[in-house]
């Protein structure tokens, strides 16, 4: 017959338990909040650059040689592009640190899982 578990062994694991869940809850969702919340605003910008090219594709198309600007045309798409490209590169390394980030939470929730399924907690040795 198994022995039950002592109370200090119960009460340290419950004390594991809840400093991993807070660390789960305070740090990381709340950092998977800030690249997620970050990464929109990244989305945003991209999307307005987009639709930026597409009006200066259609003013070329037109070919306007009454409108003043600052860059040419083909010097404005050419900051679109470069602009866009760092701005997919900015997201795509957002996506990473969100996976990771919900990688640890994964993982943390596991280790949590398995430490509260268990039963019988060894004895510690006696020396």
């Amino acid at each position: 017959m198994a022995t039950p578990p002592k109370w200090w062994a119960v009460e340290a694991t419950r004390e594991r338990v809840l400093r991993h869940k807070t660390f789960i809850s305070d740090m990381l969702q709340q950092d998977l909040r800030k690249v997620l919340d970050h990464q929109d605003k990244i989305h945003e910008q991209l999307a307005k650059y987009l639709q930026l090219r597409n009006v200066i594709e259609r003013l070329q198309e037109a070919k306007h040689s009454e409108l003043y600007m600052q860059l040419t045309l083909a010097e404005a798409l050419k900051f679109i592009d470069r602009k866009s490209s760092l701005l997919t590169e900015l997201s795509n390394s957002l996506t990473k640190d969100s996976m990771n980030i919900k990688a640890h939470i994964h993982m943390l929730l596991e280790g949590l899982r398995e430490l509260q399924g268990l039963q019988n907690f060894p004895e510690k040795p006696h020396h």
